[in-house]
This record gives C-alpha cells, structure tokens and sequence, in this order.
C-alpha cells in the first residue's frame, strides 16, 4: 500500500454520524461489513452498516463512501433503503472481529482482538482490513495486564477461508481475484441451484459486472430466483443498455414490477432504451458517456476519463454539451478524443478543441450502418442525437461486437490452450 493512504480503527467509526454532500445526516454507523478471501488475503471492505432516523439497518457500500473522516463519513449521497441481510460470505467486523480470539503465527501464542484497522487503497474507493490491535494473555482477571500490539493481518490466522473449503463462500471467495467475464464463465457451467448460491453471494456491484457479461438465459435465470427488491438493485447497479437488454427478455408483468421498484432517474433511463428496436443505435446505446459542459477544461474532462469505473471504450472521449448535461442533453456540440486532451494545455476549454466534423447518429440508425461507422472512422464509441440535436447516448464497439458474434462466443475458448495461468 501506499505511503500515507488512509487509516481507520473500527472502534473509532461506532457510531458516528453518515452524512449527504449536503450536510444532511442519514443515519449512523452500527458496523462494517467485510468479505473473507482465500489465501491469507486481507479481507475486503465491502460497506458499512448504517441506522436511519426510522432505526431501519441499511447497507451503504464503500464505493459510495467518499469521506472518513475525523467523527464523520461523508457519502455521495445516493443510499439504497432497503433493510440490510447479511449474507454467507459477509462478516460484520464489530460484531464478529472485536473480541475473537486468535493466535499469532509466529509465536503460536493465543490473542484477543481489541480493535481493527482498515486501510483505503491506492487511487481507488477499495478499502481492506490490513491491521489488528490485540493483546496477549487469556482475558478474564488478567485481561488488562496483557501486553498490547499492533499487527499485520497475516500475523495472525483464525480468520482466512480456506483454499478448499465447501460452500458458496469459499467459491465466492475464489471467484473475488477474477475478472467478471472470467465470473461470468465459471458461473455458466455451474449447476442452476449452485449459480443461484453464488448470485445469492455475491454483493450488488458485483453481481451487476457478472449479470452483463452471462449469455441471456443465465441472466433471466439468476435474476428470476432472487427477490424483487435486490433485483431492482442489481439492476440500477448494471449499466442501463444491459439492463434494459435483461429486462426486455422477461415477461411484461415482471418487467414493469421491477422497474417500478427501481429508483425512478435509473428507470426512466431503462424505459427510454426499450423503446427503441435493439438492433438499432438507440437500443444498442449507453446512456451514460462522459458528458461536459462547454465551460468545462481539459483538465476537468481529464478527470473524469480517469474515473475508474469507466470502460476503455468510454474513456476514449468525451462528449460536449449545452446544459442539462444528463442525457438527453441540451445541444450536442461534438466530440474530443482522449489523445486530443493529452496534447492541450490542462486550462483549454474543450469547446475550443471540439470535433464536430463527423455527423452523429440518429437513434434509428440499424446495425449495419453503425458497425461500418465505426469502421470506417476507426472509433470505438460514437454519438447518437436526435432530432432536435440532443445527444441521447453512446455507441461502444463492446456492444456491436455482442450483436455480431455468436450467441455461444462466451463458451469459447479464447483464453488458449495454456489458459490464463499459462499466459501469465
């Protein structure tokens, strides 16, 4: 880890206040909650357990959690109310660490956990559990007579899953080195009722990135077994194009229930893609693209294309728009690549480096027609505007390729003979 990255003991987050961008409190930490790997791996830190006014017990991931800070997290504000459950592969780090008694490797002497530390990873939201507080001696009268110390997780052991345990948590735990398409691949050749164990496993986001990279059956299939309420969170956490390619697979009557259960912005975003044909650019089309002002910098548009959740294809430009610059936007302006921001200085605006040179497409635009744009103009991402010059999305190249391949191209083995092991 890097030098100066943040560090928190737990016990100082009991307790203290959540609050919105706004400096509105939500509610108050109650616990964390982190996920066991295989291999001696520091647990990772998935949320925090947070009490709201009503004294309901919610999860609020890490990856929304943009501050901790000295009696205070701040949050980006976007909190999901359903009543937090605790699943198989979850541990609550105060109500199950604190207290435990484990052993030290190197000395085989028997510890009590007094408190723990979590620590944020480099240039990322990811935190992970990296140190225990413990104190040596059995507890009881002589408790507090123990010598103190601080320690690195893999000094002690009592807690790390093992490599070949049973369950769908030592699976699920296996599954967390993995990229999601390497996910999605193992979990097609599993068994119906192990798939659902391991759906059931895997947190929203994760489960999100795996759901869009699994052929259309094991979607409907694994989104049909869990319950309405996580699987409209499931699908806020996908990106629209594929939610509303999952969504359109599924009967009418459960399509419109769960998207009456999801948050109305990321609905509306779902229901304007399903109204296009999907073999057109409306229905292949994200609607969310990096989008700026033209007010906005090079530095400002550099910042967002590092952003880390962004795909390749998306990274690769940004899109320049009069206000509201959610889609559908107010004017489209044009487009600036990503090697055209390299080569300005960071206080250029972009609407003075703004590509308007190429015609966008219209949301009707058929397939053909936008796969051979792309070839012909060499892009991996291409506008779509409607009629009256408002940008409605992007076209990536990721999603013309699903539309041309194969159905069964994710069974393939493209990996080669050696795998990925062998590759490395």
């Amino acid at each position: 880890m890097a030098a100066g990255a943040p560090r928190v003991f737990v016990s100082h987050l009991s307790g203290v206040p959540v609050f919105d961008p706004n400096g509105d409190q939500v509610g108050r930490v109650r616990d964390l909650v982190a996920m066991l790997r295989v291999g001696g791996k520091p647990p990772r830190l998935l949320g925090m357990v947070v009490e709201v006014v009503s004294r309901r017990r919610i999860f609020l991931p890490m990856t929304r959690v943009t501050g901790v800070e000295s009696g205070q997290v701040i949050t980006t504000g976007v909190v999901n109310m359903r009543r937090f459950e605790q699943r198989p592969t979850e541990r609550l780090v105060l109500g199950e660490f604190l207290d435990r008694r484990v052993r030290l490797v190197e000395t085989d002497e028997e510890v009590t956990v007094l408190d723990v530390a979590i620590q944020q990873l480099p240039a990322r939201r990811d935190w992970e559990i990296d140190k225990f507080f413990v104190r040596k001696g059995r507890g009881g009268a002589l408790r507090r007579k123990g010598e103190t110390l601080t320690v690195e997780w893999s000094a002690v052991e009592g807690f790390s899953l093992e490599e070949h345990g049973q369950g769908a948590e030592s699976l699920v735990a296996t599954f967390e080195r993995l990229r999601p398409t390497d996910v999605a691949n193992a979990m097609h050749h599993l068994t119906p009722k192990r798939r659902a164990e391991v759906a059931a496993a895997l947190d929203d986001d994760r489960l999100a990135d795996v759901l869009e990279e699994l052929p259309e059956d094991d979607q409907v299939e694994i989104i049909g077994k869990l319950e309405e309420d996580r699987a409209a969170d499931v699908l806020e956490a996908m990106d629209p194009d594929d939610a509303a390619d999952l969504l359109s697979e599924l009967p009418e009557a459960d399509k419109e229930r769960l998207l009456a259960l999801m948050r109305p912005d990321d609905a509306a975003d779902v229901r304007r893609l399903l109204s296009y044909e999907e073999r057109t650019a409306g229905g292949l089309m994200t609607t969310e693209p990096i989008i700026l002002r033209p007010d906005a910098t090079v530095a400002d548009a550099l910042a967002r294309v590092r952003q880390q959740d962004l795909s390749p294809a998306l990274a690769a430009q940004v899109y320049v728009c009069r206000s509201p610059d959610e889609t559908p936007t107010g004017r489209y302006l044009g487009t600036v690549h990503f090697q055209r921001l390299l080569r300005d200085p960071p206080y250029t605006l972009v609407s003075s480096i703004v590509d308007s040179d190429l015609v966008p497409l219209a949301p009707d635009t058929p397939l053909p027609a936008v796969t051979s744009y792309l070839a012909a103009y060499n892009m991996v991402s291409v506008p779509v505007v409607d009629e009256s010059g408002s940008l409605l999305g992007a076209v990536t190249v990721d999603d013309v390729l699903d539309h041309l391949l194969p159905e069964d191209w994710r069974e393939t083995d493209f990996q080669g003979e050696e795998g990925i092991a062998g590759g490395a």
